[in-house]
């Protein structure tokens, strides 16, 4: 009886940690990183972004030589200017994880660049906004079906 009620606990802390959705990690721009965009292509980073689907806690990495990343308001985005922006870095990797939904704003630092293209809006939404596209519905229903074949196996092996 004991070895049942343990296994039926170690399940149950078993599928918790299961449940836990986990961030994912974008590189931006993929294999080209964080460049002035190709010849007339000023819609290349909005494009890559509105191709990957951004949730709370995911990180953004931004890999560049000899340039920037700024993150600054709507109006600096639409203007490529800001003398006050929100983070700056010029490591050549900069890493940003959002902590919240909604919109944020990416240009270069570098002179010229953000009006050759060299800029990004992405859209973090909250996993209630994601409707479970992304979210942990096939982990939920896998760790529910193991979690009831495990009850299945203590009751039976408790009767048996």
């Amino acid at each position: 009886m004991i070895f049942i009620i343990s296994s039926f606990i170690i399940t149950i802390l078993f599928s918790n940690q299961l449940l836990q959705v986990h961030s994912f990690h974008f590189n931006v721009g993929d294999i080209s990183g964080w460049i002035v965009p190709p010849k007339n292509d000023t819609k290349y980073y909005n494009e890559w972004a509105s191709k990957n689907r951004f949730l709370v806690h995911d990180t953004i990495r931004f890999r560049y030589k000899k340039d920037s990343v700024m993150e600054v308001t709507e109006k600096e985005f639409n203007n490529c200017n800001s003398t006050r922006p929100i983070s700056f870095s010029n490591n050549g990797h900069t890493k940003i994880e959002f902590e919240r939904s909604g919109l944020f704003y990416f240009i270069s630092g570098a002179s010229g660049h953000c009006q050759l293209g060299q800029k990004m809006v992405v859209k973090v939404m909250s996993p209630e906004e994601d409707g479970n596209n992304r979210s942990s519905s096939s982990v939920l229903s896998g760790a529910y079906g193991g979690m009831a074949a495990m009850i299945h196996l203590a009751l039976f092996c408790y009767f048996n």
